[in-house]
């Protein structure tokens, strides 16, 4: 089945566009989120203990999925919920995390740093109004907090948390801080790979040996753990398409390949749905993913 989805997406994808073409518009700017911060009733998804978002970048779709160089990644999406459709929100990087950390955008459209937010409402900030926990732990980044724009592998247009001025420092923490007792995690973190890691400069291969190296612990962990990996990519190779890989591992996980399309603020609503919080912006318009569950109403 994961074969002839990979297929459908090559064949897409080549009939799309051309690898190398950029987008035909300029992406159309996005009003900045200003929902308070508050919970609603939660819905139909269920709430894992500890959720880790993995953001690797501008591979498009076919050329991870079902590749040979990408075994790991594609034994997690094998085990668990992989997304035939999904697809980043526009190009470059650095607008696709702030939509998926805060459902907009923010009005900004390249990767000019630094951008600095007051009081806008965010992931991070709702789920410590919440009461509960967040962090971002990014590899290479050179000291817990560091607000600087990049220094060798790290690069702050793929952090969004820093952006915010209601995340603390203390959420802002260095990979090498990414616990090794599970249970210790917070409640929704993300890791964001260096700039070979995370395959922006480096190969496919790169970035999966080190997601196996790294979160395949936290992967078997969280299959009895009552926790759930996700891994996405920003965006894909700059092509007007814009079709991007995307897997949910974890206990609750109903294993298949879905159809649906997703982008960043589905992955955003669920998230938020799962711990009845508030959709944020561009979120508030997309469905949470309610059918990849085995706990859940019909289940």
């Amino acid at each position: 089945m994961w074969r002839r989805v990979v297929a459908l997406a090559v064949a897409l994808t080549l009939g799309g566009c051309s690898a190398a073409a950029p987008p035909s518009e300029p992406p159309p700017s996005e009003p900045p989120a200003t929902q308070p911060a508050v919970t609603v009733s939660p819905g139909p998804v269920p709430r894992p203990d500890h959720v880790v978002i993995v953001v690797f970048e501008n591979k498009n779709g076919p050329s991870v999925a079902g590749n040979s160089a990408a075994p790991y990644l594609n034994s997690l999406a094998a085990q668990g919920a992989s997304f035939a459709n999904s697809f980043g929100l526009t190009h470059p990087s650095q607008p696709n995390y702030l939509g998926l950390f805060s459902g907009s955008t923010q009005g900004v459209t390249g990767d000019a740093c630094p951008k600095n937010f007051t009081g806008t409402p965010n992931l991070g900030s709702q789920l410590i109004a919440a009461g509960l926990t967040f962090a971002g732990y990014s590899e290479g980044m050179p000291a817990d907090g560091f607000k600087g724009c990049g220094v060798g592998g790290y690069a702050r247009k793929h952090n969004p948390w820093v952006d915010f001025d209601n995340v603390p420092a203390t959420s802002n923490l260095r990979f090498s801080r990414f616990p090794g007792d599970f249970s210790q995690l917070p409640t929704v973190s993300f890791v964001i790979p260096n700039l070979c890691h995370d395959m922006h400069d480096c190969a496919v291969s790169t970035g999966d040996t080190w997601l196996r190296d790294n979160l395949g612990a936290f992967a078997e962990w969280a299959k009895s753990h009552n926790s759930l990996l996700i891994v996405t990519f920003d965006e894909d190779d700059f092509t007007s398409v814009n079709r991007i890989t995307t897997v949910f591992f974890g206990q609750t996980v109903r294993p298949g390949v879905y159809q649906q399309r997703i982008d960043h603020y589905t992955v955003l609503r669920t998230l938020e749905d799962m711990y009845g919080l508030a959709p944020l912006g561009n979120a508030a318009a997309a469905s949470p993913l309610t059918d990849i569950w085995t706990v859940g109403p019909g289940r």
